[in-house]
């Protein structure tokens, strides 16, 4: 594989001062990337990705917050741990992080798995939680459990191709449950994975870019960090059962969805999990609404934060 810069490296060719530091929170180690001045705001990335996700739009942010965006629990140049993969403990990371920096009351933008991270910090550590960005995805329910392992023709495929149906399927929460063989065949062709993710779940492949991609594929490339961004599908069935014991949250909720099957999530989930909720399609995009529209994104969220 190709070397790629290290995290220092890409930090420091963000506009905006932005820095590598690692910090020892809830008994694990997270690394993040913080630049800039103004009202703390974290963000955290999702499978297969890592903080770098955000650099699109980690400078332009960079000028009204101390943004710190952060490699989750088995991401990255973060810890990967045996446990501790549900949302719940996953928060209570971020909770840690906040208090390492200093902060008692901060907004998050979360995506992906990210995004469930968000959710479950408001609805665990509402004290602390200000205003919360849910970028194309909402946290685990029972409605996981409906996701099918066949593709619905004419919905997920088309005459058999899944590249050519308007829906997501979503094979990989499947193929991720299975301990011990992703790891196996994955482990130095985590590219083919990137590259096939990427191009699956994007309107504009050249979004996402071959240097990108060679960062996320260098992130995911040995067995031990296959397992730990494996984990956190693993544990959906915990994030399901916590998650029936969460009252609405009662932070402002801003659901930013891509394309017509994120939207659509968004909008009939979110309205019944929180008190103040708000959700917004983004134009132009797949799922990975950060690099694929960064400016509509920093638009969004520089209102939403203000």
């Amino acid at each position: 594989m190709a070397e790629v810069p290290s995290d220092a490296e890409l930090a420091r060719s963000l506009e905006g001062g932005f820095v590598s530091r690692h910090a020892d929170v809830n008994g694990t180690r997270l690394h993040y990337v913080a630049g800039g001045h103004g009202e703390p705001l974290l963000l955290l990335g999702g499978w297969p990705q890592t903080w770098w996700e955000f650099h699109k739009i980690m400078p332009a942010l960079a000028g009204r917050h101390r943004v710190i965006a952060v490699d989750l629990r088995g991401m990255g140049g973060s810890d990967k741990p045996r446990d501790g993969y549900d949302k719940k403990t996953m928060a209570a990371d971020i909770l840690g992080l906040v208090r390492h920096l200093g902060h008692d009351r901060v907004d998050i933008a979360g995506h992906d798995i990210g995004g469930m991270v968000a959710y479950a910090f408001a609805a665990n550590h509402a004290p602390h939680a200000r205003r919360i960005a849910l970028l194309d995805i909402a946290h685990p329910d029972e409605r996981f459990y409906n996701h099918s392992l066949l593709p619905r023709p004419g919905r997920q495929q088309i005459d058999g191709d899944i590249h050519a149906g308007p829906g997501r399927f979503l094979w990989w929460f499947a193929f991720n449950q299975v301990p011990g063989l992703p790891e196996r065949l994955l482990a130095g062709r985590s590219r083919e994975l990137i590259d096939w993710m990427c191009d699956y779940l994007i309107e504009d492949p050249a979004a996402i870019g071959d240097r990108d991609r060679a960062i996320y594929a260098h992130a995911y490339s040995t067995p031990d960090a296959i397992r730990a961004g494996n984990s956190w599908y693993r544990a959906f069935g915990q994030d399901i059962a916590d998650e029936k014991t969460y009252g609405k949250v009662t932070a402002p909720l801003l659901g930013l969805g891509g394309g017509e099957a994120g939207h659509m999530l968004l909008r009939a989930v979110l309205p019944d999990k929180g008190t103040d909720v708000e959700v917004v399609q983004v134009p132009g995009s797949g799922h990975y609404i950060p690099e694929e529209q960064p400016e509509i994104v920093v638009e969004h969220l520089t209102r939403f934060f203000a």
